[in-house]
């Protein structure tokens, strides 16, 4: 899952559309596409549900404070 993620941002790029045209490509270092912020909220939420049941399940040999 996380090379898929990682594979998704290698070597991205955009435009800025302005109203006299789209800039030239440049690559993006730094940030999200849009849409990315779901995609992190699923996986976020899914890592969530996994540590839970770890938890309750006792197999999780964490110390809750």
């Amino acid at each position: 899952m996380v090379s898929v993620v990682m594979s998704m941002y290698t070597g991205a790029k955009t435009v800025v559309g302005t109203v006299y045209g789209n800039s030239s490509g440049f690559e993006v270092k730094v940030g999200m596409n849009q849409g990315s912020a779901r995609l992190f909220v699923i996986v976020m939420e899914e890592i969530s549900r996994e540590f839970t049941e770890l938890l309750y399940h006792g197999r999780c040999c964490m110390l809750m404070t």
